[in-house]
């Protein structure tokens, strides 16, 4: 059983290398048709290559080529519609002789849409209709019946990432731009979410100054409930952090600290992140610190000024971690 399993992968993975020498004029063609289209790059095709069509349009939207899947067989019943003559499609068939795509063909054609084959061989009938053929034909399937789409759509499937990645490259896209088109989920807040979003600012921002007693500094950590106080001179600028950790030190060498001011137990030069940082950066921050981790990071701004705080619980609670 094992060595099966192991087999199909060598055998896919072998399909893949295959397409190594392909990536030729023909892929330079289709990158600077689609780069050059008005319009969207609709992809098509049915059955399993109707779903590696589908991610491939996925992949292509996600970074930056406006794209969308139309099924052949909706789109001989007026889903046509929605392709334009500024479009490019990108048909998928293995085979090159599917009907359903075949048919779409002449409408094509006559809405004057750039069209792109992805096929299994290029002498076949969608390929002598198209603009650029892409060969991404494989030796043999994985499956040992030689029936099962297998080698065949995984090599379409890497065929088609390698072309969105060339295109993603060309666009010079961003991960911000990445970011506005993925709001939802753990993935959009490690990417838009700032510091500035999400850290305790104003009066809910804790601070004390150095000349304070450490007894007072401990009611304010305890009114605002973070853990930790931002120590600050005259001029509002960071010296330092108290933490309730570094109280709970203090405590086992005797109460008479507490009367003693800040500066003195405070820790010095703490690290610090400004507003603009993304809330994914201070996270990176706090969880390398050494010889531990930290759970506050005092925000400030160009001068050093003492802004806002943040807690590792914000994080937490904004899915960043």
């Amino acid at each position: 059983m094992l060595e099966r399993a192991k087999a199909v992968l060598q055998m896919e993975a072998e399909a893949i290398m295959e397409l190594i020498p392909r990536v030729d004029e023909n892929f330079a063609a289709a990158v600077s048709m689609i780069l050059a289209c008005n319009g969207r790059t609709v992809i098509t095709g049915m059955g399993k290559s109707g779903i590696i069509g589908r991610k491939l349009a996925a992949t292509l939207a996600s970074t930056g080529t406006p794209s969308f899947y139309l099924h052949p067989a909706e789109g001989i019943h007026g889903d046509l519609g929605m392709v334009t003559a500024d479009d490019v499609v990108i048909a998928l068939s293995n085979s090159g002789e599917t009907g359903e795509v075949l048919q779409i063909l002449p409408s094509l054609r006559r809405i004057g849409a750039k069209i792109i084959a992805m096929v299994g061989k290029s002498e076949c009938t969608l390929g002598r209709q198209a603009d650029v053929v892409l060969n991404v034909g494989v030796t043999r399937e994985a499956c040992p019946l030689g029936l099962a789409p297998t080698s065949s759509t995984t090599a379409a499937l890497a065929y088609g990432d390698a072309l969105a990645i060339e295109l993603l490259s060309a666009r010079k896209f961003t991960a911000d731009q990445f970011a506005v088109f993925h709001p939802g989920g753990s993935l959009g807040r490690k990417l838009l979410l700032t510091v500035e979003n999400i850290m305790h600012k104003g009066d809910e921002n804790p601070v004390v100054t150095g000349e304070m007693l450490v007894e007072d500094a401990l009611f304010v950590i305890t009114d605002k409930g973070l853990g930790a106080v931002s120590v600050i001179d005259n001029d509002n600028k960071m010296i330092g952090v108290l933490t309730d950790g570094d109280i709970r030190r203090g405590l086992s060498k005797g109460f008479d600290f507490l009367t003693r001011p800040v500066v003195e137990l405070m820790t010095k030069s703490p690290k610090t992140i400004t507003k603009d940082k993304l809330a994914a950066e201070a996270l990176h921050i706090m969880e390398s610190n050494k010889p531990r981790p930290i759970t506050v990071l005092p925000v400030i701004d160009a001068e050093k000024h003492v802004i806002g705080l943040l807690h590792m619980t914000d994080l937490v609670h904004q899915g960043v971690i």
